[in-house]
């Protein structure tokens, strides 16, 4: 018996944007690596690339994510 199964039939309802070839697909039929996903709808997976960017913008400019500026005057003697 095989430890992992690849799954080769999604979900009906299931919604993937794959990243290699650049569409919506539903249920997954690229491998994990190329996707995002799982989406509700095939709307959401459309704009995939558009919510990640959001996000990452959103990570970026968070103050809890980044550390505290540096004292660069060094250490006082």
């Amino acid at each position: 018996m095989a430890l992992f199964k690849r799954r080769t039939v999604g979900k009906p309802g299931e919604w993937y944007y794959c990243l290699k070839h650049g569409r919506v697909e539903e249920g997954p039929e690229c491998r994990a690596a190329d996707r995002f996903g799982p989406y509700a709808t095939r709307e959401e997976a459309s704009h995939a690339m558009e919510t990640a960017r959001e996000r990452n913008l959103q990570w970026e400019t968070d103050p809890k994510w980044h550390d505290a500026p540096r004292d660069e005057g060094g250490p006082t003697s």
